[in-house]
């Protein structure tokens, strides 16, 4: 589950994390209003005003039909306002969007952090994530952080360094002060990034994080460290055990079809192909992918019924797919080895009955438990049906489908 900029700074705080502080807003007004407070509260003279979506590149994101970039910098209550009237509604277009873009709810008021002082500001990158190659935790960290990280890690990733830690355990003492000082820094700033590593680590485990990105990790003039921005994504799987933080869960910003699925208990995403298909078992559903693109046909969404499938869940996923107007064909593959191959039979009558006429082909392939029940039930149907007993056989009707 992906956060939001302001709920995942807000998680950090609890841990102690120094961020950039900021006020999210709904309206141009309410922006308005934080300009002031954050002026009074910080005398903070500028303001940043923040997009608050799910997808990184904001700063060089722009709004659909403007010029209007994601993240800009207001010098009084007025400039605020204005960004945020620019903002708000508008459909943010980023290199992780792609040209679809995603819309506007929220932005996040913060206060300027680049004010002048005693030493130079630094911006530096770190993030944390499971590395599944050697099992363990690791930090990614480098001296040049800021927007073109990207292009920082393909051009030159001798800057890219990394720190693993033992998943017993959390991050050692000497292993903070190292990262402390491959990022060049010392007195006030090695010491406050020491502290600012060791708790964010803590916060990564104690919230059950997939992910956890602070770009940039922000050295100020004053020599203090802190996220100025945050991206985090909570292991899923973990939720039962943050109800706070599932609370936080922003379904805007996700696949409607996505959702809709997740009500069932469907492990659905949605792809661009034009096939749609329902499998049971996440390795057969890989497996029928492939066989549909080497077949001619691109997948149109991953969907594994699990295997508790009924009639109803199974209508469930053919109408979810049904959404999709790029599917010119269906196919089922069902290996029933706890699943039963007749009611996922009886879920596609009944499925093709509820809807009415539907002018896709669809094509079924049903193995394992009642089979020869489950071809019965189809056979009397009465239904626009195609049957396969083999793989092979059913990437080849679908050829012939979307041919």
């Amino acid at each position: 589950m992906n956060l939001h900029e302001y709920q995942a700074k807000e998680l950090l705080k609890k841990y102690n994390v120094p961020v950039q502080e900021g006020i999210p807003c709904n309206t141009p007004t309410e922006a308005e209003e934080a300009y002031r407070q954050i002026h009074t509260q910080y005398d903070s003279k500028f303001a940043v005003v923040k997009a608050q979506i799910h997808a990184g590149g904001r700063g060089k994101g722009k709004i659909a039909g403007t010029e209007q970039r994601g993240v800009a910098v207001g010098k009084n209550a007025e400039d605020i306002k204005t960004i945020a009237q620019n903002i708000l509604g508008g459909t943010l277009v980023t290199i992780q969007t792609g040209p679809a873009g995603k819309l506007v709810n929220k932005v996040l008021v913060a206060q300027d952090v680049y004010f002048e002082g005693p030493s130079p500001v630094k911006e530096f990158y770190l993030s944390i994530l499971l590395d599944r190659t050697k099992g363990q935790n690791v930090i990614m960290y480098s001296t040049e952080g800021g927007m073109n990280i990207e292009d920082v890690a393909h051009d030159t990733p001798e800057k890219i360094f990394k720190e693993w830690i033992h998943p017993g355990g959390l991050l050692q003492a000497f292993q903070a002060r190292k990262i402390a000082f491959n990022l060049g820094l010392s007195g006030e700033a090695f010491k406050s990034c020491v502290k600012f590593v060791t708790n964010l680590y803590a916060a990564y485990v104690g919230l059950d994080c997939a992910m956890l990105e602070i770009n940039p990790l922000f050295k100020t003039s004053t020599d203090k460290i802190i996220a100025v921005d945050c991206k985090m994504s909570i292991d899923d799987n973990a939720l039962m055990r943050h109800a706070d933080v599932a609370a936080l869960r922003d379904i805007s910003e996700e696949d409607p079809t996505e959702v809709e699925a997740g009500k069932f208990n469907l492990n659905f995403v949605k792809l661009d192909g034009n096939v749609g298909c329902m499998v049971n078992g996440a390795g057969l559903a890989m497996a029928t992918m492939d066989m549909i693109q080497l077949s001619g046909g691109e997948p149109a969404n991953f969907l594994d019924v699990g295997g508790t499938a009924n009639a109803q869940t199974v209508e469930a996923g053919f109408r979810i797919i049904l959404k999709d107007p790029k599917v010119k064909a269906i196919l089922i593959n069902i290996f029933g080895g706890i699943v039963r191959c007749d009611r996922v039979a009886q879920g596609v009558i009944d499925a093709y009955q509820s809807i009415g006429n539907i002018n896709i082909p669809i094509i079924v392939r049903l193995q394992g438990t009642n089979a020869d029940v489950a071809k019965k039930l189809i056979d009397e149907s009465g239904l626009k049906v195609q049957s396969a007993i083999l793989l092979s056989e059913a990437a080849a009707l679908v050829n012939k489908a979307v041919a």
